[in-house]
């Protein structure tokens, strides 16, 4: 790609999963990498002063706007937003509280709002930002014991596409993308729960058609994409990296 030299980006969750392997190829493309997560940023080899972490909670506007003040204090500007921070949740419509409702829902959409609305004046004062959320295969596909957290993940897919409306005009696009079961932190803890954890994998692997957990840099190799400046005709798209779920039918 080769595109993003100059260019300033900020990760969400970019600690760990997902975000980390995108902080990651971001800075191989020659971007500089401001990480906002919850866990502090462990080294990241050859990355010298081209990244920093910023302890931040995506439920805290304050904190938020300090670490977006921090970056701009660093490098002057932003280009990019990758909004990957979220959390999990299973279960169906009866088995969630409102109290784990109004949880998931205020870190996976309002903390997606929360940042975006701090550092979307910045995107398009460059005059060509971006922006990709981390949705799921979930928001389009319906999948068993996901209640809750399918309905986070759909909301911010139909936000992305709300932004990209609203902000076309401001030379923003405003992108989704679509992982399928990912091996995560999160699935690694959802397996360590499990009775059969063996099982419980062979499962969760089953249930993609090519017969495997995609991995993370997959889905950063999608979000960089995405990103990428030669993609100035790309907005408005919830990109699936989920080995064919929502659109392959395998006879399984």
């Amino acid at each position: 790609m080769g595109n993003f030299s100059g260019k300033v980006a900020v990760v969400t969750g970019g600690a760990s999963g997902i975000g980390r392997a995108t902080v990651e190829r971001l800075l191989r493309e020659g971007a500089n990498v401001a990480v906002f997560d919850r866990d502090e940023l462990t080294p990241i080899d050859g990355a010298g002063d081209s990244v920093f972490g910023a302890r931040v909670d995506i439920t805290d506007q304050a904190a938020i706007d300090a670490a977006v003040a921090q970056t701009l204090e660093r490098w002057g500007h932003i280009d990019i937003l990758v909004n990957g921070a979220g959390i999990g949740a299973a279960g169906t419509v009866l088995e969630n509280e409102d109290a784990e409702w109004q949880r998931v829902l205020d870190i996976n959409v309002m903390g997606t709002v929360r940042v975006t609305r701090a550092v979307l004046p910045q995107l398009i004062a460059t005059g060509s930002g971006a922006i990709v959320n981390v949705g799921s295969a979930v928001a389009v596909t319906g999948f068993p014991n996901r209640a809750l957290y399918s309905a986070t993940k759909g909301a911010v897919v139909a936000l992305t596409r709300a932004m990209a409306a609203d902000h076309l005009k401001d030379g923003v696009r405003v992108n989704a993308v679509c992982p399928g079961t990912t091996e995560t932190p999160w699935i690694q803890r959802l397996l360590a729960a499990a009775a059969d954890p063996v099982q419980e994998r062979r499962n969760l692997e089953a249930r993609q058609p090519h017969g495997r957990l995609v991995s993370a840099d997959e889905v950063a190799d999608a979000i960089v994409y995405l990103a990428n400046p030669l993609a100035g005709s790309t907005t408005g798209v919830a990109l699936s990296v989920d080995s064919g779920i929502q659109s392959v039918y395998t006879g399984k």
